[in-house]
């Protein structure tokens, strides 16, 4: 075997030892993932659902969003979204970008070799030449090389690997975060335009009733048989619905414009929602679990997490910046005057530079990267609590609201009966000369404000099957 082939190996076995040597342990801290700064369970109201899984029942986050939302129509809205929002776009590209940096991190683990070949021509004068008369002189090299590696004897780079990687899996967590944020919010952009379109028909029936009236009392005033306070009174109420129709339409044609932009994309007409309507979405089987085994599990928790462990991860690169860094550089190759000489005997060539950085004075600056790397530790840790307090009062507000609005809306409803059958008497008594105008006129407000508010108390009811879904993670799969 060749001087030059023997000293080869030994080259590649010494790298190879000292890159397996390296890749051993890190200085970082062991994690260990924070107590949740939250009630183990929920508070809820008296009509909530139980704490603990029932017969039957699943876990929000377990049921596809196609099997949740049950308006076909709602349903190709929400794929729309999820093919065209640009923020769900960005979120994606997120992902790949910190993918790609992972890999880069990554990569600097590993020996960089490098094939390098040159050619030099050269016209040597004759006061240069040792001849005494000018000649030409040709050098042609070829080499393989390890450039400027790092032996990562105390976890430097590996740390800083294990930074890149929790930071990827953070994007992930975000892009997760971003899908089931994006679906309630297109699903409640869709009740809002269902319930404000139920808001406008009703004003528009209400100002047909009211131009009916209007009518009806001019006739009466113009024989005698009503006074002009009360044809007065019916116009102010039609003007009244001419407002209430003008201001209904803009916010009609602003839920459109709202909606168009979640989606990404203009959406068809045919699957605007005509109204309101209780099919919407299912609640059924649905169990919110204890507090602590869903909240960790949501992505926007799980972000945090990962975020943490990164700057757990930066701590052990603050560490090893203390320890000595050593650097290997090794060339192999073959050197000749002559082109064909370059891999004959003797035209081997190779060195081996070893060099190794010991700190000693840097005025304390090393002492500061420690110091800042553990006080963003600390900052993530109270992030990732804040998460976690954060998420728990989203659910826990959501489930306080759901265990009463069952009791509004059965209440709202009574109060919109009451009022219609007051309307009906009143408005009897009126044409039967026994009251006044005035006592109709506040009926018809009466049932008017009633009607509108049982509008909003179904969609109160909706959104709150909708967050409900949200906030328990509910949306991440896609269904059949």
């Amino acid at each position: 075997m060749q001087r030059t082939q023997r000293i080869s190996i030994a080259l590649c076995l010494a790298i190879g030892f000292a890159a397996g040597l390296a890749g051993c342990s890190t200085l970082a801290p062991s994690y260990s993932r924070p107590a949740a700064p939250v009630p183990a369970t929920w508070q809820t109201g008296a009509d909530a659902p139980e704490k603990a899984p029932g017969p039957g029942q699943q876990d929000a986050a377990a049921i596809a969003w196609r099997d949740f939302y049950l308006d076909p129509r709602l349903q190709k809205i929400i794929a729309l979204g999820l093919e065209h929002n640009r923020d769900l776009r960005v979120t994606a590209l997120n992902v790949e970008r910190t993918q790609a940096q992972y890999r880069i991190q990554w990569a600097e683990l590993m020996p960089k070799i490098n094939a390098n070949g040159a050619a030099e021509y050269q016209r040597q004068s004759a006061d240069f030449s040792n001849t005494g008369e000018a000649k030409d002189l040709h050098q042609y090299t070829v080499g393989l090389g390890v450039t400027s590696y790092e032996l990562d004897l105390f976890g430097r780079l590996r740390s800083l690997k294990d930074q890149a990687l929790e930071q990827y899996l953070a994007s992930e967590q975000a892009q997760r975060s971003a899908r089931i944020s994006l679906i309630a919010q297109i699903a409640a952009g869709y009740l809002t335009l269902a319930a404000d379109r139920d808001l406008l028909q009703l004003a528009q029936e209400t100002l047909k009733t009211q131009q009916e009236s209007y009518q009806l009392i001019q006739r009466r005033f113009e024989v005698g048989a009503s006074s002009e306070l009360d044809l007065r009174q019916a116009q102010t109420q039609v003007e009244s619905a001419r407002v209430d129709v003008a201001r209904f339409s803009t916010l009609v044609a602003q839920d459109e414009d709202n909606l168009n932009l979640l989606v990404g994309a203009r959406v068809p007409a045919e699957l605007l929602p005509a109204g309101l309507t209780d099919q919407v979405a299912a609640l059924e089987g649905i169990t919110p679990g204890l507090s602590s085994e869903v909240l960790l599990q949501r992505p926007d928790v799980l972000q945090a997490e990962n975020l943490l462990k990164g700057y757990n991860a930066n701590i052990g690169a603050a560490r090893a910046a203390y320890f000595p860094r050593i650097v290997l550089i090794g060339t192999l190759g073959s050197g000749s005057n002559e082109l064909s000489g370059l891999f004959t005997t003797g035209s081997g060539s190779w060195s081996f530079v070893p060099r190794i950085d010991l700190p000693i004075f840097d005025a304390g600056a090393r002492a500061a990267q420690l110091q800042v790397a553990e006080i963003d530790r600390d900052i993530a840790v109270a992030q990732y609590e804040k998460a976690i307090q954060s998420a728990f009062r989203e659910v826990a507000d959501t489930l306080a609201q759901r265990g009463n609005v069952d009791q509004q809306l059965a209440a709202q409803l009574a109060l919109r009966d009451a009022t219609e059958r007051r309307y009906v008497l009143a408005r009897e008594r009126y044409y039967k000369g026994v009251d006044s105008h005035l006592n109709v006129l506040d009926a018809q407000r009466s049932l008017y404000s009633a009607q509108q508010g049982l509008v909003d108390v179904r969609l109160v009811r909706l959104t709150n099957l909708v967050s409900l879904y949200k906030a328990l993670g509910g949306g991440l799969k896609t269904g059949s």
